[in-house]
C-alpha cells in the first residue's frame, strides 16, 4: 500500500504544523483581528510575547508564524539544552543581522526551565529589540519568568483545543498530502477514542494517529479501527460517551460514591473518566460543587481543597492534573458530611421567592450619602467591635423574618463544634 507522504521521515505532528494562519485551529481569542498576537503575525507588531499554555496548543506554531510574517529570521532554543553561552551567541548573530536591516525572532521553548541568570541574559536584547522574543511555557509566567523580562513582554494564555478542533486536525491529517493523502480512513469510534485521549493536545492526537496508521498499513489495511488505535497506544477504550448516558451515569456514580464516603469507588469512577479523556475541568467543577453541597461546614477545608485542585488542573493540565483530582476526591470522600449549606440557602431562597423580602432595618441601611441621616438611614447602628465579645443584640433581618433559623448544623465533623456556637450567637443577637 502506497501512502507515504512528503517528508515521511518527519513525525506526523511536525509535517502537519500549520504553514499559514488559516491552518491554525483554536486560539480564536488570541488570533482575532486587531489582537496583539494577530498584529505580530501580520507583521504590524513589535512586542515580545510569552505564550503560556498546555502542551500541544500551538505555541511553536505561532512562534514560526510570527517569524515568517515579514521575512524575519527564526532562531529556536530549548531551555532543556541551552545555556547562557547559547543565548548570547544567538543574540550576537541577531545583532549583526540587525545592522543589515534583518530582524530575528528568537523562540525559546520551556523558558521556565531557564535559570534567573539565563533569563537575565535576554533582557538587554529584548529591551533594545535586537531580538523579538517569543517564549513558550507550560508554567504560570508570574512564577516562572523573572519580573524584568515579564514586564517587557506580552503574556498570552493559550487554551487546550476543544474535541471538535482535535477532530478537525485528525481529519486534515488523513486527507492532506503532508499526512496520508486520502489513502487511509478512520472508523468513528477510533477517531473519538483518539480525541478523548488527546486531552486537548494536538501533538498527542497526531502522534496517536500516526502510531495507529503505521500499524494499519503494516497489516495491509486502509481503515484505522478502534482495535488498531488501542493496540498502537496501549490504552484500552473505556466505554464512555461524553455526550450520552455514560457521561451522566459515571459522574453521578462518582459524586454519590463521595457522598456515601466510599473512597475506593470514587477513585474507580475518577479513573474511568480520566482514562476516557473526560475534560478534567468538568471533574474539578463537580468536586467544588460537591464540597459545599454534601460536606459544607462539617469540614470547611473541603471547599479549599476542591478549589485548589481546580486551580491546579487549570495551571498544570493533564496528565499531572490527575494527582490533584485524586487528592481532592480522597479528601472529600473521607470527610464528614452535612447537607446544611444546601438546606440553608434553599430555605432562604424559598422565603424570598414567597415574597418575604421586607424592608432593610433602618439601622443597617447605607449612611454614606448626604441626607441619609434625615431619613433615618444608618441611625442607631451598634458597631459590634466596640463591645466585648464582638457580638451585640441587634435586629438584622427584615421584620417578618425575625427569629427564622435557616442554618441547622448537624453533629457531624466540625459542625459538632459550630452548632453550639450558632445557638449562643442567636441568643445574644436576638436578646433571648
Amino acid at each position: 500500500m502506497d501512502f507515504v507522504p512528503r517528508h515521511a521521515g518527519a513525525p506526523l505532528a511536525a509535517r502537519m504544523r500549520p504553514q499559514t494562519l488559516d491552518e491554525v485551529v483554536g486560539q480564536g481569542h488570541l488570533l482575532g483581528p486587531g489582537t496583539p498576537l494577530r498584529r505580530l503575525i501580520d507583521g504590524a507588531g513589535a512586542a515580545s510575547v510569552i505564550l503560556y499554555g498546555p502542551p500541544g496548543t500551538g505555541k511553536t506554531t505561532i512562534a514560526s508564524l510570527v517569524s515568517g510574517a515579514t521575512g524575519r529570521r527564526f532562531e529556536a532554543l530549548s531551555a532543556l539544552s541551552s545555556g547562557v553561552k547559547e543565548v548570547r551567541g544567538v543574540i550576537e548573530v541577531a545583532r549583526r543581522r540587525l545592522r543589515d536591516g534583518e530582524q530575528t525572532v528568537l523562540f525559546i521553548d520551556e523558558v521556565h526551565r531557564f535559570s534567573k541568570s539565563q533569563q537575565d541574559a535576554l533582557l538587554a536584547a529584548v529591551e533594545n529589540r535586537i531580538v523579538l522574543l517569543v517564549a513558550a511555557t507550560t508554567e504560570n509566567p508570574s512564577f516562572a519568568v523573572v519580573s524584568p523580562l515579564l514586564s517587557r513582554s506580552l503574556v498570552l494564555a493559550l487554551q487546550p483545543l476543544e474535541p471538535d478542533q482535535i477532530g478537525q486536525l485528525l481529519d486534515r491529517a488523513l486527507v492532506d498530502p503532508r499526512g496520508y493523502g486520502g489513502a487511509l480512513t478512520i472508523a468513528d469510534e477510533a477517531r473519538d477514542h483518539i480525541v478523548r485521549l488527546s486531552g486537548g493536545d494536538a501533538r498527542r492526537a497526531l502522534t496517536a494517529l500516526e502510531a495507529a496508521a503505521d500499524l494499519t498499513a503494516g497489516a495491509g489495511e486502509s481503515e484505522i479501527t478502534l482495535a488498531r488505535v488501542e493496540a498502537s497506544i496501549d490504552t484500552a477504550a473505556v466505554r464512555y460517551d461524553r455526550d450520552g448516558d455514560q457521561h451522566y451515569d459515571v459522574i453521578s456514580a462518582f459524586i454519590k460514591s463521595i457522598r456515601g464516603s466510599d473512597v475506593d469507588a470514587a477513585l474507580h469512577y475518577l479513573a474511568r473518566m480520566i482514562t476516557a479523556g473526560e475534560d478534567p475541568r468538568f471533574i474539578a467543577r463537580r468536586l467544588v460543587v460537591h464540597a459545599s453541597e454534601d460536606i459544607g461546614m462539617a469540614d470547611p477545608t473541603a471547599l479549599q481543597v476542591a478549589t485548589a485542585a481546580a486551580q491546579a488542573v487549570q495551571l498544570i493540565g493533564m496528565p499531572e492534573g490527575r494527582l490533584a483530582l485524586a487528592q481532592a476526591t480522597i479528601h472529600l470522600a473521607t470527610a464528614p458530611k452535612s447537607p446544611g449549606v444546601v438546606a440553608a440557602i434553599g430555605a432562604a431562597m424559598a422565603d424570598v421567592a414567597a415574597g418575604k423580602a421586607g424592608a432593610v432595618p433602618p439601622a443597617l441601611r447605607d449612611g454614606h450619602y448626604p441626607g441619609a441621616k434625615l431619613i433615618g438611614s444608618a441611625q442607631g447602628y451598634v458597631y459590634p467591635h466596640d463591645h466585648t465579645g464582638g457580638v451585640v443584640p441587634q435586629q438584622y433581618p427584615p421584620d417578618e423574618l425575625v427569629g427564622t433559623d435557616y442554618y441547622q448544623p448537624t453533629d457531624h465533623g466540625f459542625e459538632r463544634e459550630i452548632g453550639p456556637r450558632v445557638s449562643r450567637l442567636r441568643s445574644i443577637v436576638r436578646r433571648r
